[in-house]
């Protein structure tokens, strides 16, 4: 059985590797994932990622990045000292339901502390970004 949807399968897998505190979590690799992760560490979200060719499509190895704090046993009951840099991650447009927002609309997520990643006619862009160029699109993720 195939993947109906790459985007929430690797936001699922990052989602569920910092709960447990890896350090790395292998996705499926494709262009528009691999324009995600860019995105995510450019806005300092993970550490890095790396592509390593198989036969087959490949596979994006993504370091997640822990914040080291000393109350970290304090968050969310969690016994190691410190904090995931991504504490949710979720998908907004889905295949059966589509999210489109036109340029007036698209809003900070957490009033900025985090990010909503769009793809727009310009590329795949943050929600700063879209506000910047005064562009809308399809809102694909939202990461805080």
């Amino acid at each position: 059985m195939g993947i109906t949807d790459p985007i929430a399968d690797m936001a699922t897998l990052i989602r569920n590797a910092t709960r447990v505190g890896r350090e790395k979590v292998d996705v499926k690799a494709s262009k528009l994932n691999e324009e995600i992760l860019k995105i995510l560490m450019n806005e300092s979200f993970i550490k890095n990622y790396k592509k390593i060719e198989d036969k087959k499509q490949g596979i994006l190895r993504v370091y997640l990045k822990y914040n080291e704090d000393a109350d970290a046993s304090k968050i969310r009951n969690m016994s190691r000292k410190s904090i995931p840099a991504i504490t949710n991650i979720k998908r907004v447009s889905k295949p059966g339901l589509r999210v489109y927002k036109g340029k007036k609309a698209v809003k900070p997520v957490l009033s900025g502390l985090g990010i909503a990643i769009l793809t727009t006619s310009q590329g795949i862009v943050t929600d700063v970004e879209a506000r910047e160029k005064n562009i809308g699109g399809e809102i694909i993720l939202e990461v805080w």
